[in-house]
């Protein structure tokens, strides 16, 4: 294999592949990039068995040929060469010679065909839609995913295409947050896929606020995700999200409406002196007036008096301050709305008049 290349059009694929590279690998070619060389065009491909990242680039080259090369390594080695660089790659034998200018570097390779590929999935469902609504989508539920849960099914996040909406729900069990959008989904049949946490990251890494369409393929396995020159493939996660219907509170009929920019203020200042370990904090609701309060093992106590439209039953309840902060930073809009039924229960967070993003936050007791 015999490849020419400037240095800009080899950094415009090679730094997303090699975000997939985890560190420390159970495979030793899973540290390395699949290079697959034809005249016109080059496919770089990166795996850790659970996601698999394609890109492609332009180029020409002399000796078509597939290999393996080391991913991080060539990255480095790019990335501090000067700018409008010329770099020539040839293998022969099981080395790879990387040139530009006077500078050389010898890199081992390992064979192309040990290298693990997902070719084609078996795809049940394809639809494509804006890259921006899908990265808006990640961004706005992605924060409830659970981490290294003993329930594997949680630490992910569920997607859910029917019949002209897609729905993306998350949860730890102790909040949830789902977010819906209209776009065709092609079958109008409902069908729930939950994408492991690695890919969900990977995708709002990948993602950006563009409006150029993205195609979805959703297969029994996988999910692959095409955009531009990328494309994306993930596991799916084996098991059954739970029921979040169940969750999302009914009978939550007393409404608190509030200015967002001030209660995160508000909460970020009280959150100083909570708890480290547990993040309580307690919000004592009465007509029109919300006061928050937090105090820490060293007796120390932080209190914030907030003006809000609320007509109801007074009322106390503790939550987790983080909790309440997640949801405020991916809110948009000048208010929030917080729909409440009693102390025991969860609370119903969104912004008025808007139901395709809803947020749970269940309460702690203090």
């Amino acid at each position: 294999m015999k490849l020419n290349i400037q240095r800009e059009t080899l950094l415009t694929p090679l730094p997303p592949v090699t975000g997939v590279v985890e560190r420390r690998q159970t495979l030793p070619i899973l540290g390395n990039v699949l290079f697959n060389v034809a005249k016109k065009s080059l496919k770089l491909t990166a795996t850790d068995l659970e996601v698999e990242l394609q890109a492609q680039a332009a180029v020409v080259a002399d000796e078509p040929g597939d290999i393996t090369l080391p991913a991080r390594k060539l990255l480095d080695i790019c990335r501090t060469l000067p700018d409008e660089a010329e770099i020539n790659i040839t293998v022969k034998n099981d080395k790879a010679q990387v040139q530009s200018g006077k500078s050389r570097f010898t890199l081992a390779t390992m064979p192309a065909t040990e290298f693990p590929v997902v070719e084609k999935i078996k795809s049940a469902r394809k639809f494509s839609l804006p890259q921006n609504e899908l990265h808006r989508l990640f961004e706005r539920t992605s924060f409830s995913m659970a981490q290294q849960d003993v329930r594997y099914y949680l630490n992910g996040l569920m997607l859910e295409p029917a019949d002209g909406t897609l729905r993306a729900v998350a949860t730890d069990g102790h909040r949830l947050a789902m977010c819906e959008l209209a776009t065709d989904v092609g079958d109008s049949a409902e069908q729930q896929v939950i994408v492991p946490r690695k890919g969900v990251q990977e995708l709002q890494r990948l993602l950006d606020d563009s409006d150029d369409p993205v195609q979805v393929e959703i297969g029994s396995n996988h999910i692959r995700i095409t955009t531009g020159e990328l494309r994306f493939t993930s596991k799916l996660i084996d098991g059954r999200f739970p029921d979040y219907q169940r969750v999302i509170p009914k009978n939550a009929d007393k409404v608190l409406s509030v200015n967002r920019d001030l209660l995160r203020q508000a909460l970020t200042r009280t959150s100083i002196l909570s708890n480290e370990k547990y993040r309580g904090i307690r919000l004592d609701i009465s007509n029109n007036l919300l006061k928050i309060q937090a105090h820490n093992p060293e007796q120390e106590e932080a209190v914030e008096e907030l003006e809000v439209s609320y007509k109801d039953d007074s009322m106390l309840f503790g939550f987790n301050v983080t909790y309440l902060l997640d949801v405020l930073g991916v809110i948009d809009g000048t208010d929030v709305e917080l729909r409440l039924s009693d102390a025991n229960s969860s609370a119903l967070i969104s912004k008025p008049g808007h139901d395709d993003c809803r947020y749970v936050v269940m309460p702690m007791r203090l």
